[in-house]
Parts: structure tokens; C-alpha cells; sequence
């Protein structure tokens, strides 16, 4: 199988995935060259693990049905950031620092385009898009902390990413579509925002003090947002233990740092659904 080739053709689809390939993966930038040659046998399950964990699934679904359920997530997270920034809740934003809300102003920005754009996909490829999924109020008065605020935060932005991942295979192989005159692929408009996701999520964790990624010690971590049927703590890809079979010793935390891994529809819904409502 020639990998080069599989490479180039998600990056057609996909522009920041060697970046994300390379970046965030340090751990494996760590191998030594004795490691690399005892893992040789690895190799191709560990690849295959790359590219399952980043395009999860192999059968293309129906677009308005994958475009409805990351419209709902946006529509979640930007009424969030958009309940961050109102006027009645002014106070507790004015105690966060200016990079701070520089960050949740161009955050809550992009968010709103997502549903913006989200919006007009659905209904431009014949389906009837998702309207009015908020935050609860009742909920969001319970952070009475610009903190408490960013823990939620951080919660929706790392169930979102793994939301994006969980339904990217369902986007596998669509045709084009024609919007307005613009030219849409379904898989790179959803891989697109998705890239956008994960930024937000690594940055919210930085803002917290956390790790950008997961490495299962952070404050959060165990919450259930991160306890899917796979769950982050998985320390095997595609058979692959990386904490034995490499041909150098990662721990546990290496490998949950180096993964994420996919949350499936109906794990998000139970976990997104308390949170939509007047």
C-alpha cells in the first residue's frame, strides 16, 4: 500500500492534516532509532490507526443528517460564547483579563459563522436546517464565574471535536455540492471547521492552565465528556498497545496524550441534550 499516496490525497480533502499529523503527535517525534526499527512490524497498523482516528468510519451517510447534527452543536456553543458576551452577564466577563476576552469575542465570532455557513449548507443540499438550539439560561446562571464559565467552555469544545470526528467517515467519497455559486465538499467543509474546533479546544484548555491536548491529569479529564464507548484513557490503536509494542516504553498518559478518540451521535446527544433548551 503506498502511504505517500493515501497522505496525498487526504490532504486534498483536508489541508492541515500533516499538521496535524506531525504537531500535536510529539511523543512519537521522541522515538529513537532503535525504536523506530524494533516498531517496524507496527507501522502500517499504527498509520492505519492515524488515519481511523482522524476519519472515523467508512460509509458515506447522508449529508443533511451529519450537517443538522454539527449545526446543533455550533448553535450550542455559539449561543454559549453569545450568552458570555451579553450585557447581563457583563460584569462577570469584565473580571477576566483583555487577552482573555479578546480570545472569547474572537471565539464566539467563529462560532457563528459555523452556524452561519452550517446553515447554509443544509438547506442549499435540499434539507430543512436546525433552528433554536440554545443554551439553557438556567444552567448557563449557574456559572456565576468568569471560570466556571470556561470550564463549560472547555467541556463543549472538546465533545464538539470529537463530535466532528466521530461523523467525518459519514462524509467519505460525497460528491461536490453548488451553493450561492461556491463550491462545497461536504468532508473538507466539515474537516475545515473541525480543525477550527480543535484549536478553540486547545486554547481554552491553555487558558485554564490545562494541557492543549488530553493527558488524562487535568482537572476535567475524568468527566464524562471524555468516557465515550472508546474512551481517552485507550492506550491501543488498531491493535497496537502503545505502551509495550512501539520499541520504546510510552506510559499511559504518552498515549492518551497522542490520540484523541471519537465520540459517536448518540454519546454526544446524551450529553448535549441537557444543555438545549429556553
Amino acid at each position: 500500500m503506498n502511504f505517500f499516496n493515501i497522505i496525498s490525497q487526504l490532504a486534498e480533502a483536508d489541508s492541515d492534516v500533516l499538521g496535524r499529523l506531525d504537531s500535536r503527535r510529539a511523543v512519537f517525534s521522541s522515538l529513537t532509532t532503535a525504536g523506530k526499527r524494533v516498531s517496524q512490524a507496527a507501522v502500517p497498523a499504527l498509520l492505519a490507526s492515524f488515519f481511523s482516528k482522524a476519519y472515523a468510519g467508512t460509509t458515506a451517510g447522508d449529508p443533511k443528517d451529519v450537517f443538522n447534527y454539527a449545526l446543533t452543536l455550533e448553535q450550542l456553543e455559539a449561543d454559549f460564547y453569545n450568552k458570555m458576551l451579553a450585557t447581563a452577564n457583563a460584569a462577570i466577563f469584565a473580571t477576566a483579563s483583555t487577552a482573555a476576552q479578546n480570545a472569547i469575542r474572537q471565539i464566539a465570532k467563529h462560532e457563528n459563522a459555523h452556524v452561519t455557513l452550517l446553515t447554509a449548507v443544509v438547506n442549499g443540499i435540499g434539507g430543512t436546517a436546525v433552528i433554536g438550539k440554545t443554551f439553557k439560561a438556567a444552567e448557563f446562571a449557574k456559572l456565576t464565574s468568569f471560570a466556571a464559565q470556561l470550564e463549560v467552555a472547555q467541556l463543549l469544545e472538546d465533545t464538539g471535536v470529537r463530535a466532528y470526528k466521530g461523523r467525518a467517515g459519514d462524509l467519505l467519497g460525497l460528491a461536490d455540492v453548488t451553493i450561492g455559486g461556491k463550491v462545497y465538499n461536504p468532508l473538507e467543509t466539515a474537516l475545515q471547521i473541525h480543525s477550527v474546533e480543535a484549536r478553540h479546544a486547545a486554547h481554552i484548555r491553555y487558558m485554564r492552565g490545562q494541557t492543549p491536548w488530553i493527558s488524562g491529569d487535568g482537572d476535567k479529564d475524568g468527566a464524562d465528556n471524555y468516557k465515550g464507548a472508546t474512551p481517552e484513557s485507550n492506550v491501543i490503536q488498531s491493535g497496537v498497545n502503545i505502551t509495550t509494542q512501539l520499541g520504546t516504553t510510552y506510559t499511559a498518559k504518552d498515549a492518551q496524550a497522542s490520540f484523541d478518540e471519537i465520540l459517536t451521535p448518540s454519546e454526544v446527544l446524551a450529553l448535549v441534550t441537557p444543555l438545549i433548551g429556553a
